[in-house]
């Protein structure tokens, strides 16, 4: 029987966002597959989370395909990538936290490219006059990982409700980027 490599990565992303210490036996059982037939499709748990930091770019570049951070008010499309990386939250929350993926000097070229996207997303607001330009687009981009992290974190332990997420983040980021008038 041939295995569904989505669906293993699939399960283990849902179970290591629950449970980032879970052991290969649990990723495993949770795939519905033994350990061995997760080692020959993963080599051990350092492949596997690459494989997985693989998937989560594949889900933020597509994310941000939907979101359309391009158009219209840098705010608006603030609020609706978002929104579209809202299901991918729990994987990239689990990701922010493997030290592993930021060792070296090398960052992945996927990466690289969601934060030229996101990085470009705060620049054009802050050239439109929307967002303050005194915090660099750098710099909001990282808080807004950050936001997206501690959101996903909040959500699956039940402190703060799922239909909440996108608008608690949206609101305290932009509440702080945005530009305000001078008295």
């Amino acid at each position: 029987m041939a295995v569904d490599r989505d669906h293993v990565l699939r399960s283990a992303a849902a179970l290591l966002t629950r449970k980032s210490t879970a052991t290969m036996d649990e990723v495993a059982k949770a795939a519905g597959i033994s350990r061995a037939t997760l080692h020959r499709q993963f080599a051990g748990r350092d492949a596997l989370v690459r494989a997985l930091e693989a998937l989560g770019i594949q889900e933020c570049e597509g994310a941000l395909e939907r979101a359309r951070p391009d158009d219209g008010r840098a705010s608006e499309a603030v609020r609706r990538t978002v929104r579209e990386i809202e299901p991918a939250a729990a994987l990239l929350a689990f990701l922010y936290s493997e030290n592993q993926l930021f060792e070296g000097e090398e960052q992945n070229e996927g990466w690289a490219r969601i934060d030229d996207r996101i990085a470009a997303l705060f620049r054009r607001g802050q050239a439109d006059g929307e967002f303050r330009i005194d915090l660099t687009p750098a710099w909001l981009t990282e808080a807004l990982y950050g936001l997206l992290a501690s959101g996903a974190w909040a959500v699956a332990e039940g402190r703060v409700a799922r239909n909440d997420f996108t608008h608690m983040i949206v609101e305290l980021l932009l509440g702080g980027a945005l530009r305000r008038e001078e008295s």
